[in-house]
């Protein structure tokens, strides 16, 4: 991590544990908008912006999947990072179907971090959004970029779809807290436990979550509403990634995937839209994941598992 602008010590992947052993996530450190809500004047402009983002990221993919279904991907460019976390954590490698900084030359992320702000304390994370005119970063939280690109970029935006509609923003709010608290970083809590009691709880309720999503899902095409919203996002990046990574590595093995129908028909409705599909590397994520060390020392990545709802195109570094 950084502090004071330094990097100070070998990546790890746990950012914080309180005296049971549970998982704490670290808060983001940037959070402007763009448009009129923006504090320190971003404005809305075709080319002015850049998302810096990671395959193996659930936070990073939900940005991603939302860039792509408003129609921004000729307004803000991507750079993808190595999937692999080294001593530094993620890398502009070239390698590994991931990408050079072009934009700013850096070898490493958190550079991006210190250049924004010299004397930055804290992880540097992805996603980040980058204002190429002043060389900062506008926003590192994905809950916010996900709603900036629903709503901050006007007439350059599709709003032909509308993510959070106002009329739905309520139960969005009601839906998202439980599928964040308990399922989102639930099965990172499960993964990173520092105790049995800490592992117990966690993997209690995400499985809990589970059941709930399978329940609603049977009643419902969608998780809110009649109709796609970004709700649906935040579930899908958790549960594309459930039995490549949570199942094994973080130790959620209760019940694979199969044991849900609603919410497996769901994931293969979801993989049918173009901007989720597109958003999911299988590859980078089993080496994204077997690459922390802490977890998996050895390093060695699983052959499998072959799923039958993840076309044979999405498991290749080439997708």
């Amino acid at each position: 991590m950084l502090i004071n602008g330094r990097w100070a010590e070998t990546w790890q992947p746990v950012q914080g544990s309180d005296d049971d052993g549970r998982f704490i996530r670290q808060r983001s450190g940037f959070r402007d908008r763009v448009g009129a809500d923006s504090a320190r004047g971003f404005r809305p402009e075709k080319g002015r912006y850049h998302l810096y983002v990671a395959y193996i990221c659930p936070w990073a993919c939900r940005t991603l999947i939302a860039l792509r279904l408003k129609r921004l991907d000729d307004v803000i460019g991507v750079t993808v990072v190595d999937p692999r976390l080294g001593e530094q954590g993620w890398r502009f490698s070239g390698e590994f179907g991931s990408d050079r900084d072009v934009v700013n030359g850096a070898s490493y992320l958190h550079e991006l971090y210190t250049r924004a702000d010299s004397s930055y304390t804290g992880r540097a994370t992805v996603p980040v959004l980058w204002d190429k005119h002043s060389g900062t970063i506008v926003n590192n939280e994905s809950a916010d970029i996900l709603r900036i690109f629903d709503r901050d970029f006007g007439v350059l935006a599709d709003d032909g779809l509308v993510l959070r509609p106002v009329d739905l923003e309520d139960e969005i709010d009601a839906v998202n807290e439980r599928l964040y608290a308990d399922f989102n970083n639930g099965v990172y809590q499960a993964g990173f436990a520092g105790t049995q009691k800490a592992y117990e709880e966690a993997v209690g309720k995400v499985f809990a979550t589970l059941d709930w999503l399978e329940a609603r899902l049977a009643r419902s095409a969608w998780l809110v509403g009649n109709r796609l919203t970004e709700t649906d996002i935040r579930a899908f990046v958790t549960l594309i990634r459930f039995e490549l990574a949570y199942y094994g590595l973080f130790k959620c093995n209760l019940r694979p995937l199969a044991a849900y129908p609603a919410v497996s028909n769901y994931l293969v409705r979801l993989l049918e839209i173009p901007a989720f599909a597109s958003s999911v590397r299988a590859e980078h994520i089993k080496a994204g994941y077997y690459s922390i060390a802490a977890l998996n020392p050895s390093g060695i990545v699983p052959a499998g598992p072959r799923l039958d709802y993840l076309p044979e195109t999405l498991a290749s570094d080439k997708a």
